[in-house]
């Protein structure tokens, strides 16, 4: 498998103050990464970063996707090239659908104009991977949605837009077991249709149980304590953090 992501020697902070120091770890095609570690460690500082927040600023090291380094462009920029990224808490957006928002982001993505058809078709098949009611597709993006409702509309966003790299950002937080089996759900229909990555980030294992884990990371204070593959992060659930924290 080719090498997708590689982050070399990456610092990074906000106002001023550093919140990453020196974090290095490469992702190949195909794929799954596990990101961890207590409130506070700086998993989703990581994953935003990597998707080119201008919330955050990098004062050292480089980002590069599919060989080129893109440390310095846009989000935008970023997204095009495929790389997506899952919100902690996916904010609501008045006038605009949640068919609309989709069909409008995949033109951006293709630079083609979808016709509405298609889309809906589309729209419609991924939704019941969901067991998402089709009516939700004519609200507004996320308003009124339930917690659960809109991790789920997230992963419908990854169902559609199918990018190369998935960054998902505590998407279990807050589901019932019901709803996490439902999300693995589509997360497992991405891997089919895409070989691309993910990066999950969490502080609990109940999205990991459906899924191969090739690599997991312990994060404490902006750095990477420990890695080791999917036996890590079963063995975090069963034991905690805190010996690993231990050895920054």
């Amino acid at each position: 498998m080719s090498e997708l992501l590689r982050i070399q020697n990456l610092s990074a902070g906000i106002e001023g103050k550093e919140l990453l120091h020196g974090i290095s770890l490469s992702v190949s095609e195909g794929e799954t990464h596990v990101l961890m570690g207590q409130n506070g460690a700086g998993k989703s500082t990581l994953g935003s970063t990597i998707m080119g927040s201008p919330e955050y600023t990098v004062t050292d090291g480089n980002i590069y996707f599919d060989g080129e380094n893109i440390t310095n462009e846009s989000a935008d920029k970023r997204a095009k090239r495929g790389i997506f990224l899952s919100f902690q808490n996916p904010i609501e957006i008045p006038g605009i659908t949640l068919s609309e928002f989709l069909r409008n982001a995949l033109e951006q993505q293709t630079g083609m104009r979808i016709k509405l058809w298609e889309h809906k078709k589309k729209l419609k098949a991924a939704m019941e991977t969901l067991s998402m009611d089709f009516s939700y597709a004519e609200r507004d993006l996320n308003v009124g949605f339930s917690g659960g409702e809109k991790k789920k509309a997230e992963i419908l966003q990854l169902l559609m837009l199918q990018p190369k790299l998935a960054i998902l950002d505590e998407t279990d937080s807050g589901l019932d077991v019901d709803a996490v089996k439902i999300v693995s759900k589509g997360i497992e229909e991405y891997r089919k249709t895409v070989n691309g990555a993910l990066i999950i980030i969490t502080h609990n294992t109940k999205i990991l149980e459906e899924l191969h884990v090739d690599c997991t990371h312990i994060l404490s204070n902006g750095r990477i304590v420990k890695e080791g593959d999917g036996q890590l992060a079963a063995d975090v659930l069963a034991n905690g953090f805190e010996k690993y924290i231990g050895e920054v």
